[in-house]
């Protein structure tokens, strides 16, 4: 390639993202060699077909992968690549595993800050009980707390709740020791999420709020969660003042949950009558109906977890109207309960002149 061609470094260097002594120490590590060196001058020459081998360099240093590993990702006829960057980035998440739960153990080792007696729950069971209310947390600027879930503590049980605003989702858990005083709490729900699958594998796990967190411990480890600050919607509130039923139905969740997985589009419509709930356009799953007939409309993305989610082999939906949140219960677990809120219908299409 002509001289007039290639790219100095500094040029090479804006190009890549890259220092030029990053360049430099690439070019000695093998990795991203010049083009060209003026044997003169030292001046290091680049071909414009490298700006992306250079990029990929700085891309992977940035997710701390060591540099015989980066070699070996780039190299054509070696291992591979796809399967060598998953099991870096699974080493990753293992050390940062093992970090939050050496941290917390340590602080919880430290001058103790002050903390709620805890509260002992079945790890597979809260675990459980989590996956089926996150669904309906999301991110929305100036609303932290819903990217939260909220954990109620007292006598009576731990009350988990998570809302969307489109989508209310409440599960009840009878835990193995109740507390010694009442609690409440706002998980992060980015912060829960990773912690799952450690709490999953503890039969037991004690929790206990603390200043900005929630202290999680197993027999053998614990971990943190951090908490959110602001009020949560008064879910109770929202449930006291909902109307009453006028339509109820049983029907197979199972069922229901494939009908809804063929529809096409970001809608989706529940026509429930007598013996059925029907999908338009046509697909009929028999049903346990009481009330009157009636036809609702919801976002897909609403909806679908709502069923999708509920425990059991048969759904309840308690209809009070088409502009109304409807209650998706757990027939044989009614201590899950989500509400649903449909949307208003489509105008019908204007026919063109004939």
């Amino acid at each position: 390639m002509p001289k007039s061609e290639l790219l100095t470094i500094g040029v090479f260097a804006r190009s890549s993202g890259l220092t030029a002594s990053a360049l430099r120490f690439y070019a000695d590590s093998g990795l991203v060699e010049p083009a060209s060196v003026d044997r003169s001058s030292g001046y290091r020459y680049y071909a414009p077909d490298q700006v992306e081998r250079a990029v990929m360099v700085r891309r992977l240093r940035e997710i701390d992968m060591p540099l015989e590993l980066i070699a070996e990702v780039l190299d054509p006829g070696g291992r591979d690549a796809a399967r060598i960057i998953d099991d870096h980035v699974a080493g990753l998440a293992h050390r940062a595993d093992l970090a939050r739960e050496t941290a917390a153990a340590v602080k919880a080792r430290l001058v103790p800050a002050p903390q709620s007696p805890p509260v002992r729950l079945s790890g597979p069971v809260f675990t459980a009980a989590v996956e089926q209310v996150l669904t309906a947390t999301t991110h929305e600027p100036g609303l932290p707390v819903l990217n939260g879930v909220r954990v109620e503590v007292s006598a009576e049980g731990v009350v988990l709740a998570a809302t969307d605003r489109y989508r209310l989702a409440i599960r009840t858990l009878v835990p193995v020791r109740p507390s010694g005083s009442d609690w409440s709490a706002t998980l992060d729900a980015d912060d829960l999420r990773p912690l799952l699958s450690w709490a999953r594998r503890r039969p037991e796990l004690r929790l206990s709020a603390r200043p900005g967190s929630v202290l999680f411990e197993g027999d053998d480890a614990a971990r943190e969660c951090r908490t959110l600050a602001g009020p949560f919607p008064d879910h109770r509130l929202v449930v006291a003042s909902l109307p009453e039923v006028r339509t109820r139905a049983v029907v197979s969740r199972n069922a229901l949950v494939r009908c809804l997985e063929r529809q096409g589009g970001h809608r989706v419509r529940l026509e429930v009558s007598d013996g059925a709930v029907t999908v338009p356009p046509g697909e009929a799953v028999p049903a346990a109906v009481t009330g009157p007939a009636i036809g609702l409309d919801f976002a897909l993305a609403t909806l679908h977890p709502a069923i999708g989610t509920a425990v059991g082999p048969d759904v309840m939906l308690d209809i009070a109207g088409a502009d109304q949140p409807v209650v998706v219960r757990s027939a044989d677990d009614g201590d899950l309960t989500t509400l649903v809120m449909p949307v208003r219908p489509e105008p019908p299409a204007q026919e063109g002149p004939s």
